[in-house]
């Protein structure tokens, strides 16, 4: 009888912490007001290149004087592609001639 009470109580209070884990674990609410975490212009156009980095480069750089929000995206985009390529190529260039490493001479060979 007394097993019967403690899983009982054991149950029902892994109920209740599961919905408070549940309401922490969702985006919106008053729990989390403090705590916000930053999200890069990277990670917004879904890119590996650092799209703040280029965007200061481009404004210290005096290429314009105005620039477009869209233009750093943009060229870490282009970036990004042109090395997936050239790595893409080089990796297979590695892998003819049986090996596991990228070296220059195979980025040469692409």
């Amino acid at each position: 009888r007394k097993s019967d009470t403690n899983s009982r109580s054991a149950s029902g209070h892994s109920r209740s912490s599961a919905k408070t884990t549940q309401n922490k674990m969702s985006g919106k609410g008053k729990g989390g007001r403090g705590e916000k975490k930053s999200t890069t212009a990277s990670a917004k156009a879904g890119l590996q290149f650092p799209v703040g980095r280029i965007g200061r480069y481009l404004r210290k750089g005096k290429y314009a004087t105005r620039m477009g929000a869209g233009a750093p995206v943009y060229l870490a985009a282009v970036l990004e592609y042109l090395c997936a390529e050239i790595l893409e190529l080089a990796g297979n260039a590695a892998r003819d001639n049986k090996k596991s490493r990228i070296v220059p001479r195979h980025i040469t060979l692409a």
